[in-house]
């Protein structure tokens, strides 16, 4: 496996990536699908348990994997987080005969908050905000597929309030913007979302919102809702300290919707 590190958006944040070993039997297959992880923490820090226990299974699933650690608290305002995840999935592309990554099959997870910055830029990487400070190009910083854990989506009743003051910096227009249900068009990314109905933190009407609009907009979308469970529970495992048998079914159905997509065959 090769290690990389590249600086991304207006901060400069760091996007390291993990990339498969090149096999000289491999042939076509080197060329492989891609995973950009985005941890959650509420836009005040970023989880650990939500980025490489996640890069491993990607891994294992012959994914070339990588994690954003995107702005947050202060700097986290002014678009910033958006501006990096879309910088990051133009870089992905620029680089992707080095790296090794097929650049029409490039996906965006994200958990919690890190679910609202990949849902942000599934939904508003055509947006005029940030076409006014980055060079898009054919829709090159339009990820092909979104995998949403738990997200928040919505600013209105449903609002996590602490994600939605630091990503829009208490601008009210930058919360109606990030308010996502509201911004869904036919040319959002697909998108696989998973909630659970007890999640105290970030409710389900969140997710179940998004549905909507996305049903609305015939977009193509797959929804998993658990009758049980905490929110942040990311693997389910003993490993990142929240096992749960049930909602660990996310992982293999997320995994068999996103090769389905990719027509990754492992």
């Amino acid at each position: 496996m090769r290690i990389i590190q590249i600086a991304v958006g207006p901060n400069q944040v760091p996007l390291t990536g993990y990339l498969q070993d090149f096999t000289s039997d491999g042939g076509i297959r080197n060329i492989r699908p891609t995973v950009v992880i985005c941890p959650g923490g509420a836009y005040r820090f970023r989880s650990e348990r939500e980025r490489d226990p996640v890069a491993l299974h990607f891994l294992n699933m012959s994914y070339n994997v990588f994690i954003l650690d995107y702005s947050v608290q202060a700097e986290a305002k002014d678009l910033n987080p958006l501006l990096e995840a879309s910088d990051a999935i133009m870089k992905i592309r620029e680089h992707s005969l080095a790296w090794m990554c097929d650049p029409t099959r490039i996906a965006i997870i994200g958990f919690s908050a890190g679910g609202h910055l990949a849902a942000s830029l599934a939904l508003l990487h055509n947006h005029k905000k940030i076409a006014e400070v980055q060079d898009i190009v054919d829709e090159n910083n339009k990820p092909d597929a979104a995998i949403l854990c738990y997200p928040v989506i919505s600013g209105g009743e449903f609002a996590h309030q602490e994600s939605l003051d630091w990503v829009s910096g208490k601008d009210e227009s930058l919360r109606k913007l990030f308010s996502l249900e509201n911004q869904v068009t036919s040319d959002a990314s697909p998108m696989f979302i998973w909630h659970t109905v007890t999640d105290a933190s970030v409710p389900v009407e969140n997710s179940l919102m998004l549905a909507t609009a996305l049903q609305k907009a015939k977009v193509p979308y797959e929804l998993h809702l658990f009758e049980q469970g905490d929110h942040g529970l990311s693997m389910c495992t003993e490993e990142v300290g929240t096992p749960h048998e049930a909602c660990r079914q996310w992982v293999g159905l997320a995994s068999t919707w996103l090769n389905r997509r990719f027509n990754h065959n492992l």
